[in-house]
């Protein structure tokens, strides 16, 4: 029942389908993207051959603002990645989603024989575009899945009350009255 559940919210957050049979994606009520399920599936599944996905919460040490020395910060960390050689895959995948950042990845050392290792790039979300990219991904998913599931949850479930909306502040600071 749980997942019953999960599974509804996820499509009723996430996406909606139109009636031509492809999902049109409404991410926060920001713009509509259209995204081919073929396209999301290849996405899963490169996502889960060659990607990463790190959730973490816990103590980390900053730097304070002003003066010297570091304060302890209650954070959390989502992202995701894919790292691969082919430069042209990802920039494909960062075009048909849209959200992340494409760079070189630097490279360290040399081989065993001496010769050099091949250039490598990264696609990389972080937060709200690794939320976004998982819920396009999910119905897809195996491999990661347990990743994807506990992203989705994050934002979806009981911890939506501390997330806040700037559409109001936006519109707001258009019309100046902020």
């Amino acid at each position: 029942m749980v997942l019953k559940q999960l599974r509804w919210e996820i499509t009723n957050v996430c996406w909606r389908k139109n009636n031509s049979g492809s999902y049109v994606i409404n991410f926060n009520g920001g713009g509509k993207y259209m995204i081919a399920d073929t396209d999301k599936a290849y996405i899963a599944g490169l996502f889960d051959g060659e990607g990463s996905i790190h959730f973490k919460r816990g103590m980390e040490k900053k730097k304070k603002h002003k003066g010297d020395g570091y304060r302890m910060s209650n954070s959390m960390r989502i992202s995701m990645e894919i790292t691969m050689t082919d430069r042209s895959v990802l920039m494909w995948v960062h075009e048909v989603l849209g959200v992340g950042t494409l760079k070189p990845k630097t490279v360290k050392g040399k081989r065993v024989d001496g010769t050099p290792y091949l250039k490598q790039y990264k696609w990389r979300a972080t937060f709200r575009d690794a939320f976004y990219v998982c819920c396009l991904i999910w119905p897809w998913a195996h491999t990661k899945l347990p990743k994807v599931q506990q992203v989705i949850e994050h934002y979806t479930t009981n911890g939506r009350e501390n997330v806040v909306d700037l559409t109001e502040y936006k519109v707001a600071k258009e019309l100046g009255i902020r």
